[in-house]
């Protein structure tokens, strides 16, 4: 089994390279062409069609898992084009030559296709309605996926975050140490999804996709939504945050983190008021349950401190 890993570097990608490792050999790209400590790896930018392209035919891949995205929310109402580029075209050009090759694609969307208005678990069938250009460029991506006829999983996630790269957990683990109150937002709802979880999650779907015959596995074509359990909101998490870093010696005290509201920290994007995913499809079709989210912030904690020791 051949695996090509797009996004490597990412905080997705990076847990992905380890739990994806017992299926098949995994082959990591990236943007740069580089991996942390300067290691050549294959490049592929899904901003460029020529790089997508010929790392598409590097080999012939088995599986072509797509952790790259744009993820800037603000700046892709600056940047539509881009957004749209690289979450939207590359996929229905990843998926085409899916299509034509007898590959399967997996795929990671988010909570930003819907438009937060609900008052329940959002299922994977809800209508969609993203409130900004990168919510928009996702919902392309997820339909030229299904449109190029390719087998395919995509797998919608929201709040992630991890011990690496750019979240929102390590963002307030860097303002705990350099403030003494923290202001966050209050009024928006969803749960953390530690990227460790993501990854996890997705090398049991890829087993049970790969143990199936060719019935079974158009049966797991589609959207799943892939979540933690419970739900909070942003500051609720952020208190969650200081009080466990308090207590693994990761900030020196515990800091104040005031409620306010969405209105009070005004952005150029939209960001759904409810982002609360519904599991159990994933949960029926291949066993997974999600745990609470708390259970994933005690892991990422917990490494953060290992590695501190």
């Amino acid at each position: 089994m051949k695996i090509l890993l797009l996004g490597t570097n990412g905080q997705v990608g990076f847990e992905l390279q380890r739990s994806l490792a017992p299926l098949g050999e995994v082959v990591a790209a990236t943007r740069s062409g580089k991996l942390p400590g300067d290691v050549d790896c294959l490049r592929a930018d899904l901003g460029d069609a020529g790089s997508l392209a010929r790392i598409l035919q590097e080999a012939r891949w088995d599986i072509v898992v797509n952790a790259a995205a744009y993820t800037a929310v603000d700046r892709a109402e600056d940047e539509p084009a881009l957004a749209q580029r690289i979450n939207g075209e590359a996929l229905a050009q990843i998926g085409a030559w899916a299509a034509r090759g007898k590959a399967l694609v997996v795929h990671y969307s988010t909570d930003y296709v819907f438009d937060g208005q609900g008052a329940r678990p959002y299922r994977e069938d809800d209508t969609t309605a993203p409130l900004g250009a990168y919510g928009r460029s996702k919902l392309a991506g997820e339909t030229a996926l299904r449109e190029s006829g390719c087998a395919h999983l995509i797998l919608r996630t929201a709040w992630v975050y991890g011990a690496r790269g750019g979240n929102f957990l390590r963002t307030m683990l860097r303002l705990a140490r350099e403030r003494d109150r923290l202001t966050v937002v209050d009024d928006q709802r969803g749960a953390p999804t530690s990227s460790r979880l993501i990854a996890a999650t997705t090398a049991v779907v890829l087993e049970r996709w790969l143990a199936g015959d060719a019935a079974r596995r158009a049966g797991y074509n589609g959207i799943h939504h892939l979540a933690a359990g419970g739900e909070t909101t942003w500051c609720g998490f952020a208190r969650a945050i200081v009080a466990r870093a308090v207590a693994a010696g990761l900030i020196p005290r515990a800091v104040e983190v005031a409620a306010i509201r969405t209105a009070d920290f005004p952005t150029k994007a939209r960001r759904p008021a409810y982002s609360v995913l519904d599991t159990a499809k994933l949960r029926e079709r291949f066993g997974v349950v999600a745990p609470d989210w708390t259970l994933g912030l005690d892991a990422v904690i917990g490494e953060l401190a290992e590695a501190k020791a």
